[in-house]
């Protein structure tokens, strides 16, 4: 009995494929697979100053989908730019002065973006 029967036999696990299970990528991106945006109209990219003490914030506004698929593209830019940000009110916002970056990483995303 090799190491794999008695782990399979402690913990009751079935016998079957070693190799990990994986999602789905898409081949051209390698990204998973994402559904296109429901969105009709361009979203609009702005820098904003007043009010945040000074600091400088991406807004990224005009959407016509849910709140929960906000929160979705908030969640996946706060990730692909490795910094921080909020979705609220219909809107997004990016910490820092990432315009350029947000409007890649949307037009990327199926969005028709105008700055």
């Amino acid at each position: 009995m090799d190491w794999k029967d008695a782990l399979a036999s402690l913990s009751g696990l079935p016998e079957g494929d070693d190799s990990p299970t994986m999602q789905p990528e898409n081949q051209t991106t390698g990204q998973a697979d994402h559904q296109t945006p429901k969105q009709k109209s361009a979203l609009h990219v702005l820098i904003e100053k007043k009010g945040r003490g000074g600091k400088t914030a991406t807004i990224i506004e005009g959407f016509e989908i849910t709140d929960e698929e906000i929160d979705e593209i908030a969640r996946t830019l706060r990730k692909k730019l490795g910094t921080g940000g909020s979705a609220r009110g219909g809107e997004i916002l990016i910490q820092g002065d990432r315009k350029n970056d947000v409007i890649n990483h949307l037009k990327g995303m199926g969005f028709k973006v105008k700055g």
